[in-house]
């Protein structure tokens, strides 16, 4: 039985095994995410806040493609997916955070929620066929390549990073702060 806390954040396992204390941890800093994306219109996904130009928006953008790079073009070699396919890189590296401004709250919660949904799919596919130990197939330009335990590491490490700065971000969209 998964227990939610007040925010409807699923809580990590207390005694799971290591590969579902990890998706535990995983799943609670998505949910961490979604709720400080929560209810905002585009003014409110759009804001900034300080010298930065980073927004909620953006965050959902970027964490889109993080999880389609990681789980799908890193850990299973596959092509780039939609929308993130057609991006020259190099010419724009922040392309998700500059072009998130012109999606409408939906399409970029969708984008989101859809690359999760994904992702957790691969992952369970992922742990079926090799588990933990499993290294990613599309290896580094000097060959090495992660395992799925280092990817869900950094997963869990990329959105406690930037759930810091949606803590910010929501609190000059409304006020609204929280773990």
């Amino acid at each position: 039985m998964t227990i939610v806390d007040d925010q409807g954040r699923p809580e990590p396992p207390l005694a799971g095994d290591e590969a579902a204390t990890l998706l535990g941890f995983l799943d609670f800093q998505r949910a961490t995410l979604a709720w400080k994306c929560a209810g905002l219109d585009a003014a409110g996904l759009g804001a900034t806040t300080a010298a930065s130009s980073m927004t909620l928006g953006g965050l959902l953008k970027h964490m889109a493609y993080v999880e389609s790079a990681w789980f799908s073009h890193s850990l299973h070699a596959q092509d780039r997916e939609a929308p993130f396919d057609t991006v020259d890189w190099k010419a724009t590296p922040d392309w998700e955070w500059q072009t998130a401004g012109g999606d409408t709250p939906d399409q970029l919660r969708t984008l989101w929620e859809d690359a999760v949904d994904r992702s957790r799919i691969r992952v369970s596919d992922a742990l079926a066929g090799g588990g933990l130990d499993q290294l990613a197939r599309r290896p580094w330009q000097d060959g090495s390549a992660p395992s799925l335990r280092w990817i869900l590491c950094h997963m869990i490490e990329e959105y406690a990073r930037h759930n810091g700065h949606a803590d910010l971000l929501r609190e000059a969209v409304d006020g609204q702060t929280g773990e």
